[in-house]
């Protein structure tokens, strides 16, 4: 079986999401694609986005959210950190192994004097750090398997992306397992940069494949690529309404005292809403009403309450901060 390899140069992380399908779903080849995204979080298909995001440091670094094929847990992309993909043909689902897609990564980098190592199923390690995370996605007798590499990824942004209060959020969605994280680059006994480190990882794991070519995306695979992109990467209802049934619980102190936020989301909709505490119930049943229905967004939300502002501001209470205290 020829295996088809691409060094990928969009850095767009929605197209880069949408190629994997394609090439997943589209071709009978194996494929092993290194890609890079300008900085963006990206969420496992079965986790609540909002759950998964620090949605206020996300919102200022206009940082955007995506949704993955693959299951598992949310990672943060940029620049500084490279993504691996291999899909394979393969002939029993159940002999799939991630070690088989990892340790060709693991050797790569001890020729470059690193030391990593396989942790539970789905990281990589460095001196106990995660530098590393995995996952996979089957479509019928294809795997996709695709991990992250951080290279000299700016993780502080990464932290600050990442850093939620699960406390607000009641669902049965896939939770990220938190890691302390580490950059590949600090323990280089050479240092190169990431072009270096992509070529270099590149060349390596294509050494491993007897039959192997370099491909090039034809103006015919760019278009369907950017058509799938739009049309489902890049869409609401994608990276937040397939986040599954949860209920968002929060606290907000106002002047007028304590608010209690409930509210009830399904499929990225407002199927419940309740305020209570420092509020008139008529001015809370008001805007309940009014959120009935709508996107758990905060865009359509700030669009909405201030139709209210003058009934809201009146007892005291911050239609900002009630915007705030939603998310």
């Amino acid at each position: 079986m020829i295996t088809l390899g691409i060094n990928q140069s969009n850095t767009d992380p929605y197209f880069n999401l949408a190629a994997e399908e394609y090439f997943l779903k589209n071709f009978q080849e194996d494929f092993f694609v290194l890609w890079r995204s300008w900085p963006s979080v990206v969420v496992g298909k079965h986790q609540n986005a909002l759950a998964e995001i620090n949605h206020e440091f996300v919102r200022e670094n206009q940082i955007p959210v995506a949704r993955r094929l693959s299951g598992g847990g949310t990672v943060f992309h940029d620049p500084g950190n490279v993504n691996f993909t291999f899909i394979r043909n393969v002939e029993k689902i159940s002999e799939i192994n991630f070690k088989v897609f990892t340790i060709p990564v693991i050797e790569a980098l001890k020729k470059l004097g690193i030391e990593a190592y396989t942790t539970g199923r789905n990281d990589l390690q460095i001196d106990g750090k995660k530098i590393s995370g995995n996952a996979e996605h089957i479509h019928r007798n294809r795997v996709l398997h695709h991990g992250t590499l951080l290279f000299d990824s700016h993780l502080e942004a990464l932290k600050g992306a990442l850093k939620v209060d699960l406390s607000k959020f009641e669902d049965k969605a896939v939770q990220s397992n938190r890691s302390e994280v580490t950059n590949i680059a600090n323990y280089l006994p050479n240092p190169i940069s990431v072009e270096e480190f992509t070529g270099f990882l590149f060349n390596e794991i294509c050494q491993n494949y007897p039959a192997f070519q370099v491909y090039k995306p034809t103006p015919e695979d760019i278009e369907a690529i950017e058509k799938l992109s739009i049309e489902k990467y890049q869409t609401w209802d994608w990276i937040f309404g397939y986040s599954p049934r949860y209920r968002f619980t929060n606290k907000l102190e106002t002047e007028s005292g304590e608010l209690q936020i409930s509210l009830l989301v399904e499929k990225g909709l407002i199927t419940e809403a309740l305020i209570t505490g420092a509020i008139p119930a008529e001015i809370s049943q008001k805007i309940a009403e009014m959120l009935l229905g709508c996107r758990h967004d905060l865009e359509v939300i700030t669009n909405l309450l201030p139709l209210l502002n003058e009934e809201i501001n009146e007892n005291g209470i911050s239609t900002e901060e009630l915007m705030k205290g939603m998310f």
